[in-house]
């Protein structure tokens, strides 16, 4: 992989989050924060690694604007379709929805994607499975049973992403679940194999998905900041919530061009 495909994709993820950016104009509670940390992990995704036949699932639901900005971006969906989020009798509704071009499952109701991409990678082997986790995902129990089973079975066409923001709403995991950490230790304990990186570099996700044994199932544990790259954003509980207003919209489009 070349440097410039780098280069391109700091270019391509500045340009989605300016498209959610105009997205928060027009709907409220659109989960930006959330969204803003999961770019650099979702783009990696769609543009640079997923070849013809594999699949992805975003299990952290919540960030469906990312992937429907996307799925824009790969033309599966129009840009009808994309500004008609979550409005009413919107086209692609506030998370991922099976049945939606480019959706494989519906997610939200958190906990559940990694279970369900359990069964797509046992069904077809041939086939590399994404899947987007967020680490407040992982209060769930049904991710660690989904776990404990796919490294059982040793589905080593599973490669998933955690978000790894520490902000769950208003709370922070290391705050109301220390013993969680460190999160690759416990995948590992459960027969992952397991890595870090910077959740904002493309060529650390990249570099670190593509270089795994392949001998077992992986979990990228991405190290990210809620609400990247806007200053009054980052790491502010409030941005899982709202949308910015006028003022703070310009402003969010300025610090995003100079990146």
């Amino acid at each position: 992989m070349k440097k410039n495909k780098f280069i391109d994709a700091h270019l391509r993820c500045k340009s989605h989050r300016k498209e959610i950016l105009k997205l928060s104009q027009n709907v409220q509670a659109l989960h930006i924060g959330g969204s803003f940390s999961s770019v650099e992990i979702v783009d990696s995704i769609y543009n640079i690694l997923m070849k013809k036949n594999d699949k992805f699932v975003l299990s952290k639901g919540h960030a469906g604007m990312i992937q429907y900005i996307l799925l824009y971006y790969k033309k599966l969906i129009s840009k009808n379709s994309l500004y008609s989020y979550c409005q009413k009798n919107g086209y692609l509704g506030v998370h991922p929805d099976y049945g939606k071009v480019g959706i494989n499952a519906s997610t939200g109701s958190l906990g559940h994607g990694l279970g369900m991409v359990s069964g797509m990678a046992l069904a077809k082997k041939n086939s590399i499975y994404y899947v987007v986790l967020s680490d407040g995902e992982l209060h769930e129990g049904s991710v660690w049973e989904s776990a404990l089973t796919i490294g059982a079975l040793n589905l080593k066409n599973i490669v998933a992403i955690v978000d790894n923001n520490d902000l769950q709403s208003s709370t922070r995991a290391t705050d109301t679940h220390p013993n969680l950490y460190p999160i690759d230790k416990k995948f590992s304990e459960f027969g992952w194999e397991t890595a870090k990186c910077n959740g904002h570099s493309s060529q650390e996700i990249y570099e670190k998905i593509t270089k795994r044994k392949k001998n077992k199932p992986f979990m990228l544990i991405a190290k990210t900041v809620k609400g990247y790259p806007v200053s009054f954003m980052k790491d502010i509980p409030m941005w899982h919530y709202r949308s910015p207003n006028k003022e703070e919209y310009e402003q969010a489009m300025s610090e995003i061009d100079k990146l």
